[in-house]
């Protein structure tokens, strides 16, 4: 069965990857023949955008399902909608504008690919799928600061950008009716539909790498495990995930739950994000963990049991290459915008020590020692992995090396970063310079599965990799 694309083009069809020019349209445009139906994106530049492509479909608290194949051309010209979510206060002034023009769709199952504009029609290159982080409640994948331009044009690799439910709709899970896991059953989806696809873009299906930053790498490290999923990516670059939280939490998944009680698949989206609040308000008492309340749940699809999980990484450890890390000051962000802790750390004589010690432990707490643990289990089950530290501190902020600190290295560029609080008084040609290497780092990753023992040279203050 076929249905319409949501939009169509006039063009005249031609092999895949060749340029069409449209009559009411002059700008170069490319057509993809996919097992989903023709794809036409942008030239743009150095890249071509192939924007907003549905990988999957979902009704409210459902799981994903297959799209139905298009049967006319899809214009792939629009960046992929985010899933509803609150407005982060915190995000929106460190990171100003992140959101600016994106609207928001609860069916929002869709992802965007960036290839170079010169690829050859016989060339097979890496593919690079980014896993936005958010704690599992705020984010997309189409958002500026994380355009993958760059890394396309500079390393000559494919990038996919997912977009995938949040919170209520993505995270919650209260028994049968409002299943668990649907945002990471989203992701898989999504990473299913690469594997399959990505031939017609010019990608390497063999040659898949996930990356992702805070609860996107928190993903991708259960993405390795999730059924379904053994076969579809070949490497995984985890970044900055919370896995000394991510464990331990059906306490307090159930204490959220009874706050809330099973929300109504009819109810107004209004009145479900306010259920996200109180379900946030209800995980406070738990320390650490709450400041992550939305997450994953272990024994509900696509996920084992937790008492599972560790035999599970160990299993599928020699098929998947893993590079690892941390910022140096993960935590330093976070606490920024908590009055209470800036008081605190603005005492007198005192307040920079304590400041100092509770940064470095929440830090190990949450991030660094569940993180050398996770590479250490892959390592001794005969994975192979590299693990990694950003110590970069941008000048002229108080937050030093912090989480989401090397995402300018990586991705959006200078229209997205370059005034925003993250980035300080730092000249953007000092930010390019550095992320031009750590750019390369990550691609060569994709391309190989390590670490050159001289990628890193001239990052000495930027970017510290240990390999096996």
């Amino acid at each position: 069965m076929t249905q319409d694309a949501p939009r169509s083009t006039a063009s005249t069809p031609t092999s895949p990857g060749e340029p069409v020019v449209d009559t009411d349209d002059r700008a170069a445009r490319r057509e993809f023949d996919t097992p989903s139906g023709r794809v036409v994106g942008r030239v743009d530049g150095a890249v071509v955008r192939v924007l907003g492509v549905p990988y999957a479909e979902a009704e409210r608290f459902e799981p994903p399902r297959p799209v139905a194949p298009w049967s006319s051309p899809l214009l792939a010209f629009d960046r992929a909608p985010a899933s509803p979510q609150v407005a982060s206060p915190g995000l929106d002034a460190l990171i100003e504008g992140a959101a600016a023009g994106m609207v928001d769709d609860e069916h929002c199952q869709r992802l965007s690919i960036t290839l170079p504009a010169d690829l050859l029609a016989d060339e097979r290159v890496p593919v690079m799928v980014w896993i936005h982080g958010g704690s599992y409640v705020s984010g997309a994948g189409d958002l500026r600061v994380y355009d993958p331009r760059a890394l396309v044009a500079e390393q000559r690799v494919i990038v996919v950008t997912v977009t995938y439910r949040l919170g209520m709709l993505g995270f919650f899970g209260v028994g049968d009716e409002v299943p668990a896991n649907l945002g990471l059953l989203d992701q898989l989806a999504a990473v299913r539909w690469v594997h399959d696809t990505i031939e017609a873009f010019g990608g390497d299906s063999s040659r898949i790498t996930l990356f992702g930053q805070s609860a996107g790498g928190d993903a991708i490290a259960h993405l390795m495990i999730s059924e379904g999923a053994r076969g579809l990516f070949a490497r995984a670059i985890v970044q900055s995930a919370p896995l000394g939280i991510v464990r331990g939490r059906s306490r307090m998944v159930k204490a959220m739950t009874e706050a809330v009680g099973t929300p109504r698949k009819d109810a107004p989206l209004d009145e479900l994000l306010a259920g996200q609040s109180v379900a946030e308000r209800a995980a406070k008492r738990f320390g650490l963990r709450g400041g992550m309340a939305f997450g994953l749940q272990y024994g509900r699809a696509p996920l084992p049991a937790e008492s599972a999980a560790a035999d599970a990484w160990r299993e599928v450890a020699p098929e998947i290459d893993l590079l690892i890390g941390a910022t140096a000051d993960e935590t330093a962000v976070f606490a920024e915008f908590s009055p209470l802790l800036q008081r605190l750390f603005g005492l007198p004589v005192v307040g920079r020590a304590i400041r100092r010690l509770m940064i470095d432990a929440t830090t190990k707490a949450v991030y660094h020692r569940a993180g050398r643990a996770f590479a250490e289990r892959h390592r001794a089950a005969g994975g192979r992995v590299s693990t990694f530290e950003f110590t970069w501190e941008p000048e002229g902020t108080a937050f030093g090396a912090a989480h989401i600190t090397e995402l300018p290295l990586l991705l959006g560029g200078r229209e997205a970063w370059a005034h925003t609080r993250l980035i300080g008084t730092t000249d953007w040609d000092d930010v390019d310079r550095r992320g031009r290497k750590v750019r390369q780092v990550w691609a060569d990753f994709a391309r190989t599965g390590t670490v050159a023992a001289d990628a890193t040279a001239g990052l000495a203050d930027t970017l510290v990799v240990r390999r096996p």
